[in-house]
């Protein structure tokens, strides 16, 4: 099975390969557009981007599948909080969906995110570090390491999967 990642993160690649890790793949990484903003700012605009990535991915490089990953936020009562979906796509089928792991943002991130800053500079700036979103991420900092943006995507992507399975493997 040819599996095509919408993107080139490391953190996400290394998530695809974990959730696939029952099947023999080739994984083919590729930049694609997530079609949203860079800081997709709800759970609707951050699912779009995941499944934007998967189906780009797909077509681009012919694979049997594609899967899109992105992270993004969501305001709500009790603040701006972190949030994580991925998308499945098969061609001829509807996109397999599924979401992650959510923790809010202190309010010193939040209020930077709210003015039109991007999450992993912020995080770049806040943890004096580079590059947290291709590591720990946001979700490793505030969980002071306990799961990092690799399990946090590794998460979904054994609900994708294991939809996948259910659906198009086991029937």
């Amino acid at each position: 099975m040819i599996v095509a990642i919408g993107s080139e993160n490391p953190a996400k690649i290394s998530a695809v390969q974990q959730g696939f890790k029952d099947h023999q793949c080739i994984f083919i990484p590729v930049s694609v557009s997530s079609g949203v903003s860079e800081q997709p700012f709800s759970d609707d605009e951050t699912i779009r981007g995941a499944v934007n990535r998967a189906i780009s991915a797909a077509a681009e490089t012919d694979a049997h599948i594609g899967i899109g990953l992105e992270g993004g936020v969501q305001q709500t009562e009790h603040g701006l909080f972190l949030c994580n979906w991925g998308a499945l796509a098969l061609k001829g089928a509807s996109p397999i969906i599924a979401g992650g792991a959510r923790i809010p943002l202190p309010s010193e991130i939040a209020e930077r995110l709210m003015s039109g800053e991007e999450l992993g500079p912020v995080m770049d700036d806040y943890s004096r570090k580079q590059n947290v979103r291709k590591k720990e991420g946001a979700v490793g900092v505030f969980t002071n390491g306990k799961i990092d943006r690799e399990e946090m995507f590794a998460h979904v992507m054994k609900l994708l999967v294991g939809q996948f399975e259910y659906w198009h493997i086991n029937k």
